[in-house]
């Protein structure tokens, strides 16, 4: 999947830029993260269109990129994402990020960055994960 990452001033207001100018372009945001220090921030956004997002942004301004990502989908119950999470662990596979993705199915979802993608998806895979698709946001 592709991400879409906007780097942001930690101000009043450029979060509401951000969202206003998706908005103007009709992309949707299906999931996001924000992470913070006392200085910028780390919009994470998984949206309808990331190109047109990232073009847009780019052109009003805002240091945009997009990037890959795993996303996989987690049974509800105790320790389905620890197995996800011991399955790259064993395989050598650091997690540098992950957040929870909106679904309209009845697992959950998670959204991850690993160090070696191609290695995560291919071990994901043996270990029987189900990834959740573009189109499953889209349902």
């Amino acid at each position: 999947m592709k991400q879409l990452s906007v780097f942001l001033e930690n101000r009043e207001g450029r979060l509401e830029d951000v969202l206003n100018l998706l908005k103007e372009e009709n992309i949707n945001i299906i999931s996001l993260s924000l992470a913070d220090t006392s200085d910028y921030g780390m919009l994470r956004l998984l949206v309808s269109d990331p190109e047109k997002g990232k073009k847009a942004l780019r052109e009003n301004g805002f240091s945009a990129t997009i990037s890959d990502i795993v996303a996989v989908t987690l049974p509800h119950k105790v320790g389905g994402l620890q197995q996800v999470l011991h399955t790259l662990y064993h395989a050598g596979i650091n997690v540098e990020y992950m957040y929870a993705l909106c679904t309209t199915t009845d697992e959950a979802a998670i959204a991850i960055k690993p160090s070696d993608l191609e290695k995560a998806q291919k071990v994901l895979e043996d270990a029987g994960a189900h990834f959740f698709s573009e189109k499953d946001m889209f349902l």
